[in-house]
């Protein structure tokens, strides 16, 4: 009797212990390092719920997030297109996001009003991110929604530009309705990573006009099911704030602090992502093998992203190609025909799976003091 109730009370203090210890982290939960200077946010500002063409209610876009370790969302709801009105209707533009906002209220995810500008071609598609009231937004001309959106003190982001239904080429096309809205102040950024798709001609726009650029999922079903069951994760911005805040998030997207990343692909300015991919990389060790001038080179992936490297020192590898992957959170080890013994080195790598322009691959490099 005795060992019955013993054995009882060790159970029931194991499920509370586990209740307690309860996380919304999922299998697949994102990581990256701060950079210097800067705290790393990972956000998805552009996602849809019922309450315009998306397929789920807005808290199950809070818990996915959660389960993903993202740091802050928006559901950018079609201001314009209302597929499901029949069935939910809601003259409150703003409904999504305040049902988000209440889901998300007890835990440490930030959530970004905001609304989709949603029109035909030269327009486009258009997120507009820190708004206050989408219903003022809703306006007959699109310049109207745009000038709206500015008085409101919102960042304003152009959606999939070279989606093949907005530019059959599936290149972007820069006409004059966004120079002008540039030229207002009222447009700010520009996706150069949309779902799947990488669109090296926006990054070019991005670099030309001096517009953030961003990455994000779109999603409209489950992102178990379009991303996370196919092995991927979702794309993302990574945003490089001051602190983790709405103001700090804000100021950082005006400042073009970010980088997009899906999967093991980066695409940034080098002043951000080159810090980003230094910081990823830990070097654990550096020692020469007894009698010899290889020296062995023990380094480690913090970050959620396989990286793709190349060998970009003078010196070649022992026993290894010079292009490699070292996976997420994993370790590799490098070794390094020096010739000599060296007390220092620099560890220069090609990050091939990353761009600071259209073809470009940033070279990154780590000053290593050499293990006696």
């Amino acid at each position: 009797m005795k060992k019955s109730i013993l054995f009882c009370f060790a159970v029931i203090s194991f499920y509370f212990l586990s209740a307690q210890e309860h996380s919304h982290v999922g299998a697949q939960p994102i990581h990256f390092p701060d950079i210097v200077g800067y705290k790393t946010l990972k956000t998805d500002l552009h996602m849809h719920t019922v309450f315009s063409d998306g397929n789920v209610w807005p808290t199950i876009r809070v818990q996915e997030a959660l389960r993903e370790n993202l740091d802050a969302i928006s559901l950018t709801e079609h201001l314009e297109y209302q597929p499901h009105a029949a069935d939910i209707p809601h003259p409150d533009r703003n409904r999504a996001h305040e049902i988000a906002l209440e889901e998300a209220k007890e835990h440490d995810l930030l959530i970004v009003q905001g609304s989709e500008i949603t029109r035909s071609e030269p327009v486009g598609h258009n997120n507009a991110v820190f708004i206050t009231d989408a219903n003022k937004v809703l306006k007959d001309k699109p310049e109207q929604s745009f000038s709206e959106a500015k008085k409101q003190g919102a960042f304003v982001f152009w959606n999939h530009p070279a989606w093949h239904r907005q530019s059959p080429t599936g290149n972007p096309i820069l006409t004059d309705f966004q120079k002008k809205r540039i030229k207002n102040d009222e447009l700010h950024g520009i996706e150069v990573i949309n779902t799947t798709d990488y669109s090296k001609e926006s990054l070019a726009i991005a670099l030309e006009q001096n517009l953030t650029i961003m990455g994000t999922s779109d999603i409209h079903g489950l992102i178990d099911w379009d991303y996370t069951e196919k092995g991927n994760h979702r794309p993302i911005t990574l945003v490089f704030a001051k602190e983790k805040s709405l103001a700090g998030l804000k100021e950082a997207l005006f400042a073009g602090r970010t980088v997009a990343v899906y999967n093991s692909l980066l695409v940034g300015k080098p002043e951000y992502l080159n810090p980003l991919i230094k910081a990823s990389i830990k070097i654990n060790s550096a020692r020469y093998e007894k009698d010899t001038q290889v020296l062995i080179i023990e380094i480690e992936n913090t970050s959620s992203s396989d990286l793709l490297l190349e060998n970009a020192m003078p010196f070649s590898f022992y026993s290894k190609s010079p292009i490699f992957t070292i996976a997420a959170g994993k370790k590799e080890t490098l070794q390094v025909k020096t010739l000599t013994e060296l007390k220092k080195i620099t560890l220069q790598l090609t990050a091939l799976g990353a761009y600071t322009a259209p073809d470009l691959h940033p070279v990154i490099a780590w000053d290593i003091s050499v293990e006696k």
